[in-house]
């Protein structure tokens, strides 16, 4: 079966949907999906806070990988949200748990998680 742009869509709609639940129940029940704010997104999923500030969170379900280009737009989304970091997270082929997906950043954003400051 062909993937269509709604069926797209839809995959990365439901993926929004099971990581924000799935943070928000291990992690702080603020955590939720972000409505979409056009030319100055913020990334997928808002409330996640480490060190008291904001963390941005691209959500990706997609069949090929372009994690250049996905970086980049969570770098994009961090300056927009004045965030700490921007993590990319991807979906992990063979599993539906949202525990086991995959999280791609820079070696930046990863310092700027562990130290609280961005280098």
């Amino acid at each position: 079966m062909t993937r269509t742009r709604a069926s797209a869509r839809a995959a990365g709609s439901r993926m929004e949907r099971t990581v924000a639940d799935w943070l928000a129940k291990v992690l702080d029940d603020r955590i939720d999906r972000r409505v979409k704010t056009g030319s100055r997104d913020k990334g997928d999923i808002a409330g996640l806070r480490v060190h008291g500030q904001r963390v941005v969170i691209e959500v990706k379900d997609v069949a090929k990988l372009n994690l250049s280009g996905w970086v980049n737009e969570a770098e994009i989304e961090r300056g927009n949200d004045d965030a700490l970091a921007g993590l990319v997270l991807h979906k992990r082929r063979g599993t539906a748990d949202p525990g086991d997906q995959y999280v791609t950043c820079t070696l930046r954003d990863l310092v700027a998680l562990i130290t609280g400051e961005r280098p």
